[in-house]
């Protein structure tokens, strides 16, 4: 038994090393070298300052701003400490309740608009931190911000499909929007 507890206990010692520090160490390296934006938290600046990650959502209330996705993070939304979705299954009665609400929010926002509100306007998405809307989303929303910013809706239009990220190779996903990324060029317009 003595003979087995030296070699084991070298070789816990052995792995731990390759696989604690050297290999996340080497991983860490060559994604700063590789990839430094996305290795850094793809973290979106302005004038020097951080104000936030194109990988998770904020959120606007303004009459001015595009809005995100609704976020299932609580108390605070968009908390990416508390990612999470509300685990209601589609017939649950306070999920249909919620979205009722948040259509009905939507339809009050915007009275121009008579076709169905976007989903993701009115529901969270699996994370809670999705910052992406689809261009509909965004097209649905450009009366409101045009006229809360004073400009032309086409003006608006022009930015919304400025910002329209394709996906992969153009082929894997769908088109979306940018919705922090899109309210700072709104941001950078001058008009809020």
């Amino acid at each position: 038994m003595k003979n087995l507890i030296r070699p084991a206990l070298t070789l816990f010692v052995v792995l731990s090393v390759i696989t604690g520090v050297l290999y996340p160490a080497a991983i860490t390296g060559v994604a700063q070298v590789v990839f430094p934006d996305q290795a850094n938290g793809s973290l979106i600046q302005r004038q020097g300052q951080v104000v936030g990650s194109s990988l998770i959502g904020q959120s606007f209330s303004g009459p001015g701003y595009f809005w995100g996705r609704p976020s299932a993070t609580g108390p605070v939304p968009n908390n990416a400490a508390a990612s999470s979705g509300s685990n209601y299954g589609p017939q649950h009665p306070a999920l249909a309740e919620a979205v009722k609400a948040r259509i009905e929010a939507m339809r009050v926002a915007h009275p121009d608009q008579a076709g169905p509100v976007p989903a993701e306007l009115v529901t969270s998405s699996a994370s809670g931190l999705d910052p992406h809307i689809s261009p509909a989303a965004a097209y649905y929303q450009i009366g409101r911000v045009a006229k809360a910013r004073g400009l032309k809706p086409e003006d608006v239009q022009r930015l919304v499909d400025a910002h329209t990220e394709y996906p992969s190779w153009r082929i894997f996903g769908d088109r979306t929007v940018n919705v922090l990324k899109l309210n700072m060029a709104l941001n950078a317009q001058g008009r809020v």
